[in-house]
């Protein structure tokens, strides 16, 4: 093959890509990724820990042990913590930015001030774990996300965002009333 078929080969396969794929992870990504059994102590089972410094949320199964998800969280200055509970929970949740999302942001989030339906296109995701605190909604939420690419990253607005088909796995575990506990 000279160089020119092969130069032209790769471009054409470099086009066929498109720009759907640019959200897709690799298969050593996602393994990567993966839930792990670990060793982790300090709270009770049922419990959610997340390390925003270490892009972890762990699910305490039982004592000494939890399963670790890779999570994307908020950028610097934008995360919650302390000690919330899961209000509410929701599949395929309608979507609106924060009053201070569009405030700080005009520009990307004004076109979404009426919201957002759920569906694929939503960059909730799946499903949502609403965070509250002192039966108030924090606007703080573990979600899944429509762009797999940003977990394991602090690109968020402060919430918590997961694969989907881990959200998906939580939302079916964790009950309504579950603490959260955020590092």
């Amino acid at each position: 093959m000279d160089r020119r078929t092969f130069l032209l080969g790769a471009g054409a396969a470099l086009v066929s890509i498109g720009p759907a794929s640019a959200r897709d992870i690799s298969a050593s990504a996602r393994a990567r990724l993966a839930p792990k059994r670990v060793k982790f102590s300090g709270y009770a089972p049922g419990t959610i820990v997340i390390n925003p410094r270490r892009r972890y949320l762990y699910y305490v199964e039982s004592r000494g042990v939890a399963t670790r998800y890779v999570v994307a969280v908020g950028r610097f200055g934008t995360s919650l913590k302390g000690n919330t509970v899961v209000g509410r929970k929701a599949k395929w949740p309608s979507w609106r930015p924060t009053d201070e999302m569009i405030r700080r942001r005009p520009w990307r989030y004004a076109r979404y001030k009426n919201g957002m339906p759920g569906g694929p296109k939503n960059p909730l995701g799946s499903r949502a774990l609403y965070l509250y605190r002192g039966g108030k909604d924090t606007y703080y939420r573990i979600h899944g996300t429509n762009n797999p690419s940003s977990i394991g990253r602090a690109v968020s607005n402060g919430c918590i965002r997961m694969l989907n088909e881990h959200v998906e796995e939580l939302y079916v575990r964790v009950p309504i009333g579950a603490k959260v506990t955020i590092l």
